[in-house]
């Protein structure tokens, strides 16, 4: 598939007038269970919407904004799974119809700039841009180790990524685009995510 064929070919998403409006954790649920079957993508999903809600706290966000974070990130993949030709553009209408909070939206809309042709600008976008790939290798890291997370270091994880043959899906490119958007260093986003990753709630 083209990377192009994916472009959503628009950079406004949602209404200004649904600022605030975010589906309710049974709707969100009823999304994930509806539309994703693969468990190892649910598994994705859920630990990148631990990453998001984690690093709002840490950023002193307000309540409502820790749930638009969350939101963006555990429904940034929802139409993978059923719909990889429509992705992200199926979501993003889901969203709009329930009009859902344009920040959201767009969050989602620019998790993958080169795939979907929407730049990450707020910091909520970039930080779904950079957890997203991130946070995938960390956890193909762990499964290959009988300590799991326990005991990760950043160099380990580091090494991996060196190996192009190591969960070699997953955007090398991706993960440095991301943190330089960021303005956060590649080491600094893979301690955050093996110090928080594990934590996820995964039922």
């Amino acid at each position: 598939m083209q990377q192009s064929s994916l472009f959503l070919n628009r950079n406004e998403f949602g209404d200004a007038t649904n600022v605030g409006n975010l589906l309710s954790p049974a709707e969100a649920k009823a999304i994930l269970d509806e539309w994703v079957k693969n468990d190892r993508l649910k598994i994705h999903m859920k630990q990148v919407a631990h990453l998001m809600k984690n690093y709002a706290l840490d950023q002193g966000l307000n309540d409502l904004e820790v749930q638009k974070w969350y939101l963006a990130g555990l429904l940034h993949d929802a139409d993978w799974d059923q719909w990889p030709e429509q992705h992200c553009r199926k979501i993003i209408e889901e969203l709009e119809n329930r009009a859902i909070d344009p920040e959201v939206i767009r969050a989602i809309a620019s998790h993958g700039p080169r795939y979907f042709g929407v730049e990450p600008v707020s910091l909520m976008d970039k930080m779904l841009y950079a957890f997203d790939e991130l946070s995938g290798f960390v956890h193909a890291y762990s499964l290959m180790r009988p300590e799991g997370y326990s005991g990760m270091e950043v160099k380990g994880v580091k090494k991996r990524l060196k190996d192009k043959t190591f969960a070699a899906q997953v955007s090398r490119e991706d993960i440095q685009d991301a943190s330089e958007r960021a303005g956060i260093p590649v080491d600094e986003l893979i301690f955050f995510v093996i110090t928080h990753q594990a934590g996820a709630d995964l039922s």
